[in-house]
């Protein structure tokens, strides 16, 4: 009894990793199964999925006026306009606008896609199409067409068009102009020549799809980013399947960027020249007048040198009148500026470098830069856009800083020529002396001279203005021009497959860990001694095949009949000895129906009697009698409730003797039905015949009601001397468990042990921790198996 209980008490840890492993290796043919599926799946997708590839390049923007506008602003001026944290952002905008990408789609074409069907996907053919769509339309209709045509060549100029939004089915011949739903086409070969090519095509598929749509498709799959540290160089990418596609792309969308940026600094170079020729006309008209003057001040007073007394105070003076001719230059410069900003609505570009004074010049330069943003972003924004109000906000602080400046200058100067005027005046009060016709020749002189100086000036700057319009330089440098990575972004062929046998193999654990999860039935002896530990457990009887006999026989060497030998073995430790040498009185009983609890009466006591002992055993569920199935006895025969209910009956009345020779096990039926079953177990009459029976049997064996249903076995349970409390594997619930316990802990059934019934031995994880896997019969099994091996390798070889 100590070895049993010892045994039957062990406790386990909560985790046993190895019982876990072999749980789910219990299904290692469905984790085979998903495994290989998995990597099949795999293998699949990696065959007809379309590579995508990465196309990269990269470019240097040449910012040609950002030194100069930073080094224009006056000190404590670079709070107004920031350039070196949005300028290179402000070049990757224009590179993702939509106006240029849009360019860059109608330059190549790339609305209009082909693609030859094959036997499982579609593939788009770039440059490879055998034909191509020719399209008459104008292109405002082109480019806000969506279509799909199917083209299937029928003979050498032949072909069959089809379009599935119409419904539109019809032949035509190459070349054939064609017109559908406003739009004129024609489908020729893509080189002349290979008409004989055109029917051995496959089915073509030419979509034609919106400018903008396309542009928008490329602009939310390009990417630009600054490379490394240098700031002025961008790193463009793009995915796409088709490598010449992209890099085209690529190329090309430099390209418009380039012929961009060149066309805003000829505009500058333009504006200026339309400036100065301006200025010129009216700065020759005034010196033509001078010169005009002059002559006719020589002819009418008849002009003569001066004499060379007055030479030396002249030569004295020289130096003075030429600030004064400086100081009126700059201020006539200034005056024609802050006229030109004072005259002109709105924001346009104002002539550069037209004078020698650094601050002006600089601002003016920065005003311009600013104007070419602003317009840029007027592209593709309305004036409410929140960068285009910023930089106009710039625009205005801009504005007022060039007219306070000029004023501020024009102040300097004019007090300059006061000064210089009055040196001036003091000067020509010692001129007195000399001839009136002296003074008013040289200020004739001086007029000429500030003419002609302007007017050189200015002729200078249009040359100037006009070879920056003839040899404007590029805005970006191409550094690397497109080109694709070998090696595709997607799919990863290794890490599709790999991820697919994982997944395959992962998918089937995680739906078992959800039904392990979910399941609810006891399985093994562990769950039992998880719920039930203070209850023995006596064994546990395996699962019977279809084929297999569920009665043990004589000799009997299979998984079932030894299973009952442990029981036999087990239950002698569980029993006590008598002193009155009676025989012991089994219940076996369990908590709901179909647990098998008359299955383990008829072989436990088949079992007991193979040991020369005398078993009877008695079918006490009289509500539920199963006891005739093992016998070749009606189930109206006389039995226990006759007995019960009639007190004629004796002990020998009820009891059948064994038909079978080789196994004695005599037996009481359970009897007909009666219609009150508990008051028939009240009587003494139950008593009594377990007393009978016990003088006469070793082992009286009581096949009684389920417990948790009926009254039944409660009600006699204390003439038991022992109760087996069979549960079954895979159907008895957990939570029913809580129920023996209870009956253990009441003290209402005697001699309590568990008995674990149905148990598939083929689950792996069951073997692994308990000890089991390698079965019952032992030597006769592994004799047949080999037997059935070389059995059917001497049928091979006899044939």
């Amino acid at each position: 009894m100590e070895e049993l209980q010892e045994f039957t008490e062990e406790k386990e840890s909560n985790f046993d990793l190895k019982a876990e492993i072999f749980k789910y290796l219990a299904y290692w043919k469905w984790l085979v199964l998903g495994f290989l599926l998995g990597g099949l799946l795999a293998f699949l997708y990696n065959r007809y999925t379309i590579p995508q590839f990465r196309t990269e390049a990269s470019m240097m923007i040449l910012n040609e006026e950002k030194s100069n506008m930073a080094s224009a602003l006056p000190s404590g001026g670079g709070s107004i306009l920031t350039f070196d944290d949005n300028s290179l952002d402000n070049q990757i905008i224009t590179l993702k606008s939509k106006r240029l990408v849009e360019k860059v789609v109608e330059e190549l074409n790339h609305n209009i896609s082909y693609f030859i069907e094959g036997n499982v996907i579609t593939t788009e053919a770039y440059k490879d199409s055998p034909l191509r769509i020719q399209l008459i339309s104008p292109d405002s209709i082109v480019q806000n067409t969506s279509k799909t045509l199917f083209i299937s060549p029928i003979s050498d100029t032949g072909f069959l068009l089809k379009n599935e939004a119409t419904g539109y089915e019809k032949n035509h011949t190459i070349g054939e102009i064609i017109e559908l739903e406003g739009l004129k086409f024609s489908i020729v070969p893509r080189t002349i020549g290979v008409e004989s090519i055109f029917k051995k095509t496959r089915t073509v598929q030419i979509n034609i799809s919106p400018v903008d749509q396309i542009a928008g498709d490329y602009i939310s799959r390009l990417v630009i980013l600054p490379k490394g540290k240098a700031a002025d160089i961008l790193s463009l990418s793009i995915i796409d399947a088709e490598k010449e596609k992209s890099q085209d792309f690529l190329n090309n969308l430099m390209f418009q960027f380039n012929s961009d940026g060149v066309a805003d600094k000829r505009q500058v170079a333009l504006s200026t020249t339309e400036f100065i020729q301006d200025r010129l006309g009216i700065i020759t008209s005034e010196l033509d007048s001078v010169e005009g003057g002059m002559a006719n001040f020589k002819r009418e007073n008849k002009f003569m040198d001066v004499s060379s007394g007055a030479q030396e105070f002249l030569s004295k003076s020289s130096q003075a009148e030429q600030q004064v001719f400086d100081i009126k230059t700059q201020l006539m410069i200034i005056k024609s500026v802050k006229n030109l900003l004072n005259s002109r609505d709105g924001y346009e570009l104002l002539p550069s470098n037209i004078g020698e004074e650094g601050s002006l010049s600089g601002f003016m330069s920065t005003y311009n830069a600013l104007v070419l943003e602003r317009n840029a972003y007027l592209r593709n924004a309305t004036i409410k856009n929140p960068a285009v109000e910023l930089i106009t906000s710039q625009l205005n602080s801009l504005k007022e800083n060039l007219i306070d400046n000029i004023n501020s200058q024009q102040s300097s100067l004019n007090i300059k020529l006061s000064e210089l005027n009055q040196l001036d005046r003091s000067a020509q009060s010692k001129f007195s002396s000399f001839p009136g016709m002296e003074k008013g020749m040289r200020g004739i002189e001086r007029q000429q001279q500030i003419k002609e100086q302007l007017y050189l000036f200015l002729l200078q700057r249009r040359e100037e203005a006009a070879i920056a319009f003839a040899v404007t330089g590029p805005v970006a440098k191409v550094i690397d021009p497109a080109y694709t990575i070998s090696d595709p972004v997607d799919p990863k062929p290794w890490l599709i497959l790999v991820g697919g046998f994982l997944v395959g193999l992962i998918l089937p654990i995680i739906i078992l860990l959800i039904k392990f999860m979910l399941d609810t039935k006891v399985h093994h002896k562990g769950d039992l001694a998880l719920l039930i530990k203070n209850i023995p457990f006596l064994g546990e009887v395996p699962k019977i095949g279809e084929k297999q006999d569920e009665i043990i026989q004589l000799n009997d060497r299979s998984p079932l009949a030894e299973s009952f030998r442990i029981l036999r073995t087990n239950l002698a430790y569980l029993l006590k000895p008598k002193a009155d040498n009676k025989g012991e009185i089994i219940y076996i009983t369990s908590t709901i129906k179909g647990e098998g609890k008359t299955f383990i009466s008829f072989n436990l006591a088949r079992t007991l009697s193979t040991t020369n002992k005398k078993v009877i055993i008695i079918g006490a569920d009289i509500r539920n009698p199963k006891l005739h199935r093992y016998i070749d006895l009606p189930m109206e025969s006389k039995g226990l409730s006759d007995y019960l209910y009639n007190y004629d009956l004796v002990t020998s009345d009820i009891i059948n003797d064994s038909l079978d020779k080789e196994i004695k096990v005599d037996i009481v039926l359970s009897g007909s039905i009666p219609p009150n079953p508990a008051e028939l177990f009240m009587s003494d009459r139950m008593n009594n015949l377990l007393n009978d029976l016990s003088t006469l049997y070793d082992f009286v064996i009581v096949d009684t009601a389920p417990t948790m249903i009926v009254t039944d076995t409660l009600l006699i349970s204390p003439l038991a001397d022992t109760t087996l409390y069979v549960t079954r594997a895979g159907y008895t619930e957990k939570k029913l468990l809580e129920f023996p316990k209870e009956l253990k802990q009441q003290g209402k059934l005697k001699g309590l042990a568990v008995i674990l019934n149905d148990v598939d031995y083929s689950k792996f994880s069951y073997g692994a921790k308990y000890g089991y896997s390698y079965g019952y019969g032992y030597g006769v099994d592994e004799e047949s198996k080999w037997q059935k091996v070389w059995n059917k390798v001497s049928k091979k070889k006899s044939s």
